[in-house]
């Protein structure tokens, strides 16, 4: 029987403990997607409780909690740090198979020293020594004990960057902290408020939008800004992947229909993401950068409780929308004018992982290494079966060896730990080619391999 989170967790063999030991647990990150806010980097937060850093915004959690019959109140209400922390320590016992559960272990161990397992015999032990060990672990801290060489945050072209400015023109602080362009609400032309964030972007821009070509104008010089202050990726939560060919005289059209206010049908909604999206991937192109497609989630399933949180609460779910005409037909576009940038591609719907694998294969090339990839598990598939099922994907069907390996996706400065998970499950997994004999017992050079995928090719692949 193994021990709980011991030497060996993960690792099912003796060549995969070889692998995590020896290659990857000595890498550094580079953490290329997070939700991290600049601003609490910058002025070095320190958290008042092990509550407002561990629960605070982790809808991974809330939900959980809500499943287990706890009450609004102690997770996203008004009662007292210690109060929602007892709370969520007299579920953790239920969390069995959850990897919530292993996450929220290692995070108390390898932040906090604390070993003894989280139930509500000893919360109030962990919450107070913890609590001790929080007056020093302040955001910068939690950073670089983690070894994070650079992060990319997540922002909207209408920010100013101001803390990316101010962490660049720093000095002490080695870690480098970048801006993500994601321009979802230029996007999403269906979604209330459309209007009224194009006013804004045309504000921050200094341009008058009122047409698609100077929608196009705004969104390029903000693009331009995000590269003078170290941008290199864009990203994109696309949900259901809509498009449809379209030329500029219809996507004007219906930009200006929108604006007045007018309802639009799902053909022309897709036919305006279309174009906006390859004018987007042809900016990216121009620039250098690489972009990212997070595609199928269904977002905010209960309308009752989005009225009164709003989103990223934990109301959203998987998708089940097909879209592999679409993704290829936007991929070829760009292709076929040799502007497509370096593109990475997540699938919440694990049923699409060979789709995505697959696909990223018809459009490699031009001398760049793993130039389409097949990102690691997303969401609700950042979990061991979810990295598993992943990485098998890529290897019967890709690479894994240019693989550009783990990102956060979290707003939480202990995630960091899940980094830790995912490589042991790296190495389980390569481990056990080896030990099969499904490959040369080569140590070395699968090491290098781990090696690069922990770190090597993101670092590669990204330019940093």
């Amino acid at each position: 029987m193994k021990e709980f989170l011991g030497r060996d967790f993960l690792l099912d063999t003796e060549t995969a403990e070889k692998l995590y030991y020896g290659y990857a647990e000595k890498m550094p990150i580079f953490d290329f997607h997070c939700h991290l806010n600049p601003a609490e980097i910058y002025e070095d937060k320190q958290y008042r409780s092990l509550t407002e850093v561990w629960l605070g915004g982790d809808h991974y959690k809330w939900r959980l909690l809500r499943e287990m019959g706890v009450d609004e109140k102690y997770i996203t209400g008004d009662a007292s740090d210690s109060e929602k922390f007892m709370k969520y320590a007299e579920c953790m016992p239920y969390l069995i198979g959850n990897p919530i559960y292993s996450w929220t272990h290692l995070e108390l161990r390898r932040f906090f020293g604390i070993d003894e397992v989280l139930c509500p015999a000893t919360a109030e032990k962990i919450y107070n020594e913890a609590g001790e060990k929080l007056k020093t672990l302040t955001a910068r801290r939690l950073i670089t004990m983690s070894g994070v060489t650079a992060l990319c945050t997540t922002d909207d072209p209408v920010d100013d960057l101001k803390y990316h400015i101010l962490l660049r023109e720093e000095k002490g602080f080695d870690v480098s902290v970048r801006p993500t362009f994601r321009p979802d609400k230029a996007v999403k032309i269906e979604l209330e408020g459309f209007r009224e964030y194009i006013a804004k972007l045309g504000e921050v821009a200094k341009v008058n939008i009122n047409s698609f070509g100077a929608l196009k104008e705004a969104l390029l010089a903000r693009a331009c800004y995000f590269d003078t202050v170290g941008c290199v990726v864009s990203d994109h939560g696309l949900d259901t992947l809509d498009f449809k060919p379209s030329d500029y005289n219809r996507a004007d059209a219906i930009f200006r229909r929108a604006m007045a206010g007018e309802t639009l049908t799902q053909d022309e909604i897709a036919e305006y993401k279309g174009a906006l999206m390859i004018f987007l991937g042809q900016v990216y192109h121009k620039l250098g950068w690489a972009q990212q497609y997070h595609i199928g989630a269904i977002r905010n399933n209960s309308k009752r409780m989005f009225k009164t949180l709003g989103p990223d609460t934990g109301y959203d779910a998987i998708h089940d929308k097909t879209y592999a005409r679409e993704l290829s037909g936007l991929l070829s576009a760009l292709d076929e004018t040799g502007e497509l940038p370096k593109t990475v591609l997540y699938c919440l719907n694990p049923r699409d992982n060979e789709m995505l694998a697959a696909m990223m294969n018809c459009f490699q090339g031009d001398g760049i290494e793993g130039k389409i990839q097949f990102g690691s598990g997303w969401w609700f598939n950042d979990q061991k079966d979810g990295m598993q099922r992943q990485m098998e994907s890529l290897m019967q069907v890709g690479l894994i060896s240019k693989f550009i390996g783990m990102l956060t996706d979290s707003r939480s400065f202990l995630s960091y730990a899940r980094h830790e998970y995912f490589r042991r499950i790296l190495c389980s997994k390569l481990g056990a080619l080896l030990e099969n004999g499904e490959y040369p017992y080569d140590l070395e050079l699968v090491g290098k391999i781990v090696e690069d995928i922990c770190y090597n090719n993101a670092v590669k692949y990204f330019g940093i």
